[in-house]
């Protein structure tokens, strides 16, 4: 669970459809328009659950933007804050969200502290017996950038011979070497080396996390150097654990409540506002 939550401080149909892209996921075609991520099929039938719970209180951490967040005026904002607020709109619950330390999340929501965790959580076996996940709602791709006077020559099914950058000890390089054996491999200490490299033209292409890479490629510090090319990449096994809401085992009304929720957030457009809203630069 750290490891996703890490992810995501270092920072639902898709346009394109590639080799590599498995069949959970969806895509519209229409390049011209933003890529909003949907995972699973967004025009599957779920029955309304019977009843809604009269409540939903989240747990989640701040400080993580875009996520949990403080504004200039202290107030709690971000992605996961209005995603929880929409689907309490949806599901007609009173809705609140309790700050707790990123450790303590799951023993609180043991506890009764809270009802639901939506704070980076991933899918976690260790948890299978006292909590359940919701279908993602946010999955984290692996994506490559390149320099953008080079992005039109870029092809990632023809690596012999380039150069790629990648964060030594990270699933991007466990992948990079069991699936690019003629690339030549550059590890480097952080993520931030790696993608340094790409800018200053040591290496031709950097493979990475795709949500950390479009909050770098649009900040000051790549000074528009380069750009996302090819992917997203979602192999199982590598990059196909993604952020869902997490719940207790015994609380099915919650659980069944919130899938049902995130669904028709998407089937009416609530996601893709707020996708758009704290994602500009799309990372699928």
């Amino acid at each position: 669970m750290k490891a996703i939550l890490a992810i995501v401080y270092i920072s639902i149909l898709l346009l394109l459809i590639v080799a590599h892209i498995f069949p959970s996921v969806h895509a519209q075609a229409n390049q011209d328009k933003p890529v909003i991520p949907v995972f699973g099929d967004p025009k599957g039938i779920q029955d309304r659950p019977e009843s809604f719970p009269e409540k939903i209180q989240f747990l989640a951490t701040d400080a993580y933007p875009p996520f949990v967040f403080r504004d200039a005026t202290g107030r709690l904002t971000g992605f996961n804050v209005d995603l929880s607020r929409a689907i309490c709109l949806e599901l007609g619950s009173s809705c609140s969200l309790r700050i707790k330390e990123f450790d303590a999340l799951v023993p609180a929501l043991e506890e009764g502290e809270g009802d639901a965790i939506i704070s980076g959580l991933g899918p976690s076996t260790a948890l299978s017996d006292t909590v359940q996940f919701s279908p993602d709602y946010l999955k984290l791709p692996a994506r490559f950038i390149v320099r953008r006077d080079g992005a039109s020559t870029f092809d990632e099914n023809a690596l012999a011979g380039v150069r790629i950058s990648v964060a030594a000890g990270s699933r991007h390089e466990a992948f990079a070497l069991k699936f690019f054996p003629s690339a030549l491999l550059q590890s480097y200490q952080t993520a931030t080396e790696a993608r340094k490299a790409v800018k200053d033209g040591t290496a031709d292409a950097h493979f990475g996390d795709g949500l950390s890479l479009a909050f770098w490629l649009n900040s000051e510090t790549s000074q528009d150097c380069c750009s996302f090319s090819g992917g997203p990449w979602l192999e199982p096994g590598y990059f196909d654990t993604g952020l869902s809401i997490a719940v207790r085992k015994q609380d099915i009304e919650r659980a069944e409540a919130i899938e049902y929720a995130l669904r028709l957030l998407v089937q009416k457009g609530t996601f893709r506002e707020l996708y758009l809203r704290y994602f500009p630069l799309s990372f699928y």
